[in-house]
């Protein structure tokens, strides 16, 4: 698992936006930030979004979709798959695991496993540490004025100066393409008093997502960790106590991780929180490889099980506690766009760095031969990194994204401008080896100078060789598929190597870009922000954990540069949508399958809302425990 510092990036599936600023701290005694600024109207809320648009008013009782009834009680238990080293998910060492920070809250309201908060709107965000924020027209500064109330586990309060310790410590010890960006856009915070922090903007940049961004700084206790010299960098064999609805109870990394709901949870009355936060305790098991996860779950060993293995859906789950209604079966909607999953390539890669040749790797996948013969037919193939969205781009640029890319001048290819967007080719399902696409394959690479040497490709002697690096611990269809993948590339004499290596070393060796393939995700967009120079920019390319491509497109940073100067949502639609199609055009990804749904089972001891909102499934945080269900399943001997 990647470290989770990371920008704001335009999406409804949030990745908690957590921030580091290297400023010096300016402490005064009294006054409000606000009041000496003239830049026109000063706006001040109980929630943000760019365009100035809420859904929920300020004294909103609670998010639509939520129980605000729900009773607090029971457990939830789910897997990881894997293995995990650390509980410090900040450093960009180790792997840890989500559960590590469920701890820490914000300023804005986000939600603990990283979906939307609120999962039934886009581009929107609610004070939780803050009670409200202030920000002038231009949007050159925010104030945040906190809540008094909210206070640490440890029953110390959290105050500006934690939300300040934690920007410097950031950006002192996360991750360089992190801070590198962030130094650019907010050069300095202010602690006003104890509950009031001011955040300044640069002169001459985009505004996008830097409210957002601040917003979503984690409140870690400053005087505990200086106390006790405890940083990012350290393996933090105890976690420093967080301000949030659940606290760590017990931890044994080759086990499991157990959360606990704290009773004296300060923020248990907020409109935010109503309805949520409902289990007594949250537990992590922790499996090997996914066979024997299933397996696990099958005996009760956890409750909830998200599956992501076709094969298992279809036709895994005929065993008596699903016959006899003990393990609900329910796909629930999926309004985000499908995470961008497939093949990777390294662009830092010499043989790579011809388009040629990735186009020609490109297309022995079968993706409907695979979706048929490993996946009982029920994914789709993706093509977009915005799919089945508005800023999906189809067909032709025209009309305002036209306009747009055209404004680039040469940075944008004449055949991009008059042709439609790359697609994905077509496959025959009735055999692997699809040989109308394995001769264009091959012609291309004859054209590139890769000649046929007894069974082997090669150039000026030189072998076509290349490492796909993949986790041993995926699933067995998952594994079943690039298996099949790798069969084809050798069959036109790719010398290709499959390196299926265990988790730690997987994350090792993608941090550190050894590879040629890997199987791996990008994000999905749903609108602009600030995040998406980590994804898809050249700032930060040779290092950033999130691009493993190493994409550096000057089309691709212009585009994104333009989509933060959008001034309506119009704007931001055409950019995102020639940004898709720029993103395909530069070919550093093979687009595999994706599900438009969420497939979920569990042990019929929950409820759930009975309108699904879009952007989130919600069992960590809007589902409850129904004690009466919970009872039945017990005196009929399915769980303990």
């Amino acid at each position: 698992m990647m470290s989770f510092i990371r920008l704001s990036l335009g999406r409804p599936r949030a990745v908690r936006f957590w921030s580091a600023m290297a400023v010096s701290v300016c402490v005064a005694a009294t006054g409000s930030a606000a009041s000496a600024q003239d830049q026109g109207e000063i706006i001040k809320s109980h929630g943000y979004s760019f365009y100035g648009d809420l859904k929920y008013p300020a004294d909103f009782k609670n998010f639509d979709y939520v129980n605000p009834d729900a009773p607090k009680d029971g457990e939830i238990s789910l897997p990881f798959v894997g293995t995990l080293d650390s509980m410090n998910p900040y450093s960009g060492k180790g792997r840890a695991h989500l559960f590590s920070i469920f701890a820490y809250e914000s300023l804005l309201g986000e939600a603990p496993t990283q979906d939307g908060l609120p999962a039934d709107v886009y581009g929107e965000a609610y004070c939780l540490l803050c009670e409200t924020l202030e920000y002038p027209e231009d949007k050159s500064w925010v104030v945040f004025n906190m809540r008094k109330d909210a206070k640490f586990s440890d029953g110390t309060p959290v105050t500006a100066n934690d939300i300040a310790f934690s920007h410097n410590l950031l950006l002192d010890e996360g991750l360089q393409s992190y801070a590198d960006a962030v130094r650019k856009r907010i050069p300095k915070v202010e602690v006003i008093d104890d509950y009031t922090i001011k955040f300044y903007f640069a002169d001459g940049i985009s505004r996008r997502s830097l409210i957002e961004q601040v917003g979503g700084v984690p409140a870690w206790p400053s005087k505990w960790m200086q106390e006790r010299g405890v940083g990012l960098k350290d393996d933090w064999l105890e976690s420093p106590p967080g301000s949030g609805a659940y606290v760590i109870d017990d931890v044994d990394l080759s086990r499991n991780i157990v959360l606990k709901r704290n009773p004296d949870y300060w923020g248990n009355d907020l409109p935010i929180n109503k309805g949520r936060f409902n289990f007594d305790t949250i537990k992590l098991e922790i499996i090997s490889d996914d066979t024997a996860s299933f397996e696990a779950f099958k005996s009760g060993l956890y409750t909830f099980r998200s599956e992501g293995d076709s094969k298992k859906w279809a036709a895994g789950y005929d065993f008596p506690k699903v016959d006899d209604g003990f393990i609900v079966k329910a796909e629930l909607p999926d309004g985000s766009p499908p995470t961008p999953t497939g093949v990777v390539f390294n662009l830092n890669s010499e043989i790579l760095k011809d388009r040629a040749v990735r186009q020609a790797i490109a297309l022995m996948f079968n993706f409907e031969w695979t979706n048929e013969s490993l996946q009982y037919g029920l994914f789709k193939q993706r093509a977009s990194f915005s799919q089945g969205t508005p800023v999906m781009a189809n067909g032709v640029p025209e009309g305002a994204e036209l306009e747009l890319l055209k404004s680039l001048g040469d940075l944008v290819p004449e055949d991009m401008l008059t042709s439609e967007a790359i697609v994905p080719h077509s496959s025959s399902p009735d055999r692997l080896l699809d040989r109308r696409n394995a001769r264009a394959a091959q012609k291309l690479l004859d054209d590139a100078g890769w000649e046929v040497v007894n069974g082997q490709r090669q150039k000026d002697g030189v072998p076509l060789r290349l490492e796909f690096l993949f986790n041993s611990t995926s699933s067995p269809t998952a594994t079943a598929a690039i298996e099949n993948y790798v069969s084809n590339l050798r069959g036109i004499g790719i010398d290709l190597q499959l390196d299926k290596v265990d988790s730690s070393q997987y994350t090792s060796r993608e941090r550190g870009r050894d590879f040629d393939l890997i199987y791996e995700s990008y994000a999905a967009f749903l609108g602009t922000g600030t995040g998406l120079p980590q994804y898809y920019g050249s700032e930060a390319a040779e290092y950033s954990l999130f691009n493993p491509a190493g994409l550096a497109s000057p089309m691709v940073d212009a585009i994104i540069e333009a989509s933060l100067s959008a001034e309506t949502r119009e704007e931001e639609q055409a950019a995102m949508r020639a940004l898709d199609r720029a993103l395909r055009y530069e070919f550093f990804m093979v687009p595999m399958w994706y599900n438009d749904v969420n497939w979920v089972a569990y042990y019929d001891q929950y409820g759930r809302p009975e309108t699904q909102p879009p952007y989130a499934v919600g069992q960590l945080d809007f589902w409850w425990y129904d004690a009466e269900k919970a009872q039945k399943l017990r005196d009929a001997g399915v769980l303990r």
